[in-house]
């Protein structure tokens, strides 16, 4: 094969499996009929938008607490060790329970 003839077709060669295959990349730039705008993957649902909350919930806002007020576990009657090994786990908890619970949602 030349390099003329290499350059004849537009697109990109692909491996099936069975051999190399061209693929045209002209077909993969139209959008659907049912999605005009050619936009439809890109809004998180309701499952990974819960999942943004708990991540900023997890990393700004607790730590936030724990930094600007950091007698307030003792304040609660939490003594200094316990409340600096159950804050951070408190978080890191949630934010497990709920990617689990967006990747099984997220599948429906």
């Amino acid at each position: 094969m030349s390099s003329e003839d290499s350059t004849a077709h537009s697109g990109r060669v692909v491996n099936t499996g069975d051999g190399y295959e061209r693929v045209d990349d002209d077909d993969s730039d139209r959008a659907s009929p049912d999605d005009p705008d050619g936009d439809a993957n890109d809004d998180l649902g309701r499952a990974g938008w819960v999942l943004v909350a708990v991540v900023v919930l997890a990393f700004l806002i607790i730590p936030g607490i724990i930094y600007l007020r950091p007698t307030a576990p003792g304040e609660l009657g939490f003594r200094f060790l316990a409340a600096m090994l159950v804050l951070p786990f408190l978080p890191a908890l949630l934010l497990g329970v709920t990617a689990v619970w967006s990747l099984v949602a997220g599948g429906e």
